[in-house]
Parts: structure tokens; C-alpha cells; sequence
């Protein structure tokens, strides 16, 4: 059963395919603003600030009343109080029947109507730059005759059909209407689109879209998200062990991101990084300074760029460029790297977690057993990856309990000789980490799992390790920035449950 809301026109809601009555104009509101800030906390304060513009006493025991009967009408949210504010998370979908927020009145929703309108409209000119549809853009430019982009991209569609003085009269109309309207001459680019058509040589520049589909099943990472969107476009970077889900959080992002540059998504994987954004906008096999060469198409142009898995920083030296934005994953935090706002992930928290499980395995499963479902997640600390994997196996096995999976992992890791083929796929962030780490490394990891308690400080690590004091902080500060343990205070640090399970499981294998 699937939950559906949308904010572009009434605030309407489905239950699968049938559409729910969400009540008064008040409650509607309440839920609205629950919606425009959809995975955020809220207090009471703030809501009330949001629906009423001068509340009066008596609206917070009406926002009680709209709260009770949004729970009673919509019990599917799991809408409760906690510390005093309430957190929605929920599908947004355009159903494109109007004024976004219909009905609804007051400040916060009068400033949110024009946001949701701008990115309709962002949407639908992203649409058509796409198309380059002439009857759509002149439908456009008739209901939007003082937006510039739409119509320079319906000179580019006149001129591409061998209609160049159409074309060249749509300039002097938008000049003409400007004047009148504003004072104003025409910008950058109808003026570039106006010279290149006098000249004969107009091109369509390349628009690359390149970014993978976000997950249909993306869970969580909320405040991280928040914290994104704000500082775009300044640069953001995201750190975390491998399994993480760094990747689909950057994705997810740059699709949230996206309408806000217009020219176009890039996505980089590789050590070349200049010289792939280059070939995103059709330059191929470049030659000399590759950072300047794409400074210079860059210019006047906003790209959202993501270049995920950083292995060398200076891979990204003197590429930006004003107005594009870029999102960066690493294992690393590359601190050398000037003006980047880092995130660090981990697992999931334990809601987050239980309701992904629930997303990639039938919830009735879970729910039969949620107690030793949480201490199958917490085996894995709570990391997407191989959540993934593992309600993909149980998936598999339509006879299979969650405690005979929790069993299976119980006796592999007391067998511990090697890795079992069906778990490679869980344990493969695991795998991929111990590749990239030095035997000292790899033999503290080994000393920590050993141990009961999941803290050790610099004495106890080189007692175990048998390294000396000055050379052990230097091991685990190695650890910690590939985040396969936790600095907590200074010289003292925690293992990871799904690093522990790793290598205690590997100690016969790396020691024999």
C-alpha cells in the first residue's frame, strides 16, 4: 500500500489510487507545512509559526486537534510527538493541477508557493530544452514573454527548422518588450544566440545528464540532506566506510539539486577528472591545460557536478568554475582541499534502518520477528549496503526465517576460516576496505576484534599490537580516517560492530 501527497494545487493525498479527504483548510495546512519540510523535526512553536501568521493562544490546542486527526486520518506516517515536535517523512509527487498550495494563506505558504512555482517552471524549461519542441516554446514564451532562456531556446528550435528571421524577430520582440517592461536590454545569452544566428553558426550546446537514478527505496540521512541543499553550491563532501551508501546519497542530492542548473548534470568516476567534464560538453581528447580549458567552457554556465570515490585531490585543483556546484564521495576526508563542507555518514539510525529492511524485505517478515531483526542490522552497524544484500537474500528464500539468517551469520563467523560465497556480497565493503590497508593495520584491526569491549585507548592498542606508543597513534589515526574505527576524545577509539564481525571473522585466514 503506497502513501502519496502532493503540494501543486490542493493539498491532496492518495492511498494507492484512491484519494483521501484530508479535512479543513486549517488541518490541511498543518500538513503542509509537515510536507514542506518533509524529514525535518518541527516544533510546536515552529508549526504554529508556519499556519498562523498572529496566533493566538488558543492555537496550541488547535494544532493538538489538527495533529490527532492527521494521525487518525493517515496512521500510516507514525506521526508522534517527541521532545516536544513531530517529524514527517513522506512521497511528494507533481500532479500539475495549479497554484501550488492552493487555499492555503499566510506568509510561509505565500513564500513556498512562489519557491514551488519557480521550480515547476524550472522543470518544465528543462523540459523543454530537452525537446527543442517549437509549438511548446512558443506556448511557453506567449504565457512567460519576460523569461529569456525559454526564448532563446525557441530562437535555437526556429533556427534549427531554417526559420532564421523568425528567430531574429523573436529577439526584437523580447528587446522591445524588456524596454518597455523593465528598462532593460536583453542578457548574455540572447544576445550570444542573436550574433550567432546573424553569423549563420548557431549550435545546440551539448546538455549532459548524466546522473544515475536516484533509489527508489533511498532512506533516511535527512539532516545530511538539509545540510546540502544549504550549502549548495558551495562544494559538499561525503565521507564514510565503504557500504556506507555515500554514492546514492550524493545521487540523491544532485536530484533534489538538479533544477537549479540548467545546463546540466555531470557524473565523474574516475582519476581524470578534468578531462571527463570536457568530454560531458563534447570536447574530446583535449590537449594542454585541461583545469583552463574547461574553466573556459564553464563559464557563464551552471553545472551540478559529481565526482564520486576522490582517490587524489588534486585531481579536482582550479576546476571550479562561478554559479556550477559540486558533490564529492570519498572514503577520505581530503581536508587539504579548500572551501568543501564535509559530511561524515555511518550507519543508518536505528529507525532509519528498520525502515529500509522493511522497504527491500515484505514488512509482515520483519514485523514477526522485529526484535532479532534489530540484532541482525546491528551485526551489520546499521550500513545500507548490506542491509541491501541481506533482505535481498532473505527475499530469495521465501521459507527462511530472520532468525535462521541470524543463525547462518552466527555459525559462519565461529567457523571463521574463510568467507562463505553468498556472504561475500555482504561483507563486501569489508573486503574492499582490508585491500587498502597496511599489514600494521590490518594486525591492530585483528588485536581490536579480539577484544570484549569496543573502546581502547593509544596504551592498551600498542600493548596489544606490540607497537610502540609514538608509531600506534599514527595506525589508528590511519583507521580513522578511512572510518574503520571511531575517534571519540583524544587517544581513545571505537570498533564499529560491522568492522569487529569482519575481522574477527578473518583472524584465522590472515594469520595462517
Amino acid at each position: 500500500m503506497s502513501l502519496r501527497f502532493s503540494l501543486m494545487g490542493p493539498v491532496r493525498a492518495w492511498r494507492d489510487d484512491e484519494e483521501i479527504d484530508l479535512g479543513p483548510r486549517q488541518q490541511r495546512a498543518v500538513l503542509a507545512a509537515l510536507l514542506l519540510n518533509n524529514g525535518i523535526r518541527l516544533s510546536n512553536d515552529q508549526l504554529i509559526g508556519m499556519v498562523w501568521d498572529d496566533p493566538t493562544p488558543s492555537a496550541v490546542m488547535a494544532l493538538r486537534t489538527y495533529m490527532y486527526k492527521i494521525r487518525k486520518t493517515l496512521p500510516e506516517l507514525n506521526l508522534k510527538s517527541k521532545d516536544g515536535g513531530y517529524t514527517l517523512r513522506a512521497e511528494l509527487v507533481d500532479d500539475c493541477r495549479g497554484e501550488p498550495l492552493e487555499g492555503l494563506q499566510g506568509t510561509y505558504f505565500e513564500a513556498h508557493r512562489v519557491r514551488l512555482a519557480e521550480h515547476r517552471l524550472k522543470a518544465r524549461e528543462e523540459w523543454l530544452e530537452r525537446e527543442l519542441d517549437t509549438l511548446e516554446l512558443q506556448k511557453h514564451v506567449a504565457a512567460h514573454p519576460l523569461r529569456e532562456r525559454p526564448r532563446a531556446l525557441l530562437m535555437h528550435a526556429l533556427f534549427q527548422e531554417g526559420r532564421q528571421a523568425e528567430a531574429l524577430d523573436h529577439f526584437h520582440q523580447a528587446r522591445a518588450l524588456l524596454n518597455e517592461e523593465l528598462g532593460l536590454e536583453p542578457g548574455p545569452e540572447l544576445r550570444r544566440v542573436h550574433a550567432q544566428i546573424l553569423k549563420g553558426d548557431l549550435t545546440v550546446p551539448r546538455r549532459p545528464e548524466q546522473l544515475p537514478s536516484s533509489l527508489p527505496d533511498f532512506t533516511g540521512r535527512s539532516a545530511e540532506i538539509a545540510q546540502a541543499l544549504r550549502t549548495l553550491p558551495n562544494t559538499v563532501g561525503i565521507t564514510g566506510m565503504s557500504g556506507s551508501g555515500k554514492t546514492a546519497l550524493a545521487t540523491h542530492i544532485a536530484h533534489l539539486a538538479k533544477y537549479d542548473y540548467p545546463d546540466g548534470q555531470i557524473f565523474v568516476r574516475g582519476r581524470d577528472v578534468a578531462n571527463e567534464l570536457l568530454r560531458a560538453v563534447g570536447v574530446e581528447n583535449p590537449n594542454g591545460d585541461k583545469a583552463a580549458l574547461w574553466r573556459e567552457k564553464a563559464r557563464g554556465r551552471r553545472f551540478l557536478i559529481v565526482v564520486d570515490d576522490v582517490q587524489d585531490p588534486s585531481q579536482l585543483q582550479d576546476l571550479h568554475t562561478p554559479g556550477s556546484a559540486m558533490i564529492l564521495t570519498s572514503v577520505r576526508r581530503w581536508n587539504g582541499l579548500p572551501g568543501v563542507t564535509w559530511l561524515t555518514i555511518a550507519g543508518l539510525t536505528e529507525p532509519e534502518a528498520r525502515e529500509f529492511f522493511r522497504k527491500v524485505l515484505d514488512p509482515a517478515r520483519i514485523d514477526a520477528e522485529s526484535d532479532t531483526a534489530e540484532v541482525v542490522l546491528e551485526r551489520v552497524s546499521r550500513m545500507p549496503n548490506p542491509i541491501r544484500v541481506l533482505g535481498g537474500k532473505l527475499s530469495g528464500r521465501p521459507h527462511w526465517t530472520v532468525a535462521m539468517l541470524l543463525a547462518q551469520m552466527e555459525r559462519e563467523e565461529r567457523l571463521g576460516t574463510s568467507i562463505p560465497s553468498d556472504c561475500r556480497a555482504v561483507l563486501a565493503p569489508m573486503i574492499k576496505a582490508e585491500k587498502e590497508l597496511t599489514d600494521p593495520e590490518k594486525h591492530l584491526l585483528q588485536c581490536f576484534a579480539r577484544r570484549d569491549a569496543d573502546v581502547i585507548d593509544v596504551c592498551e592498542a600498542a600493548e596489544m599490537a606490540g607497537i610502540e606508543a609514538g608509531a600506534i597513534e599514527y595506525v589508528l589515526e590511519s583507521l580513522a580516517d578511512v572510518h574503520l574505527i571511531e575517534p571519540l576524545v583524544l587517544g581513545r577509539y571505537r570498533l564499529p560492530r560491522f568492522v569487529r564481525l569482519y575481522f574477527g571473522w578473518r583472524i584465522p585466514a590472515l594469520t595462517s
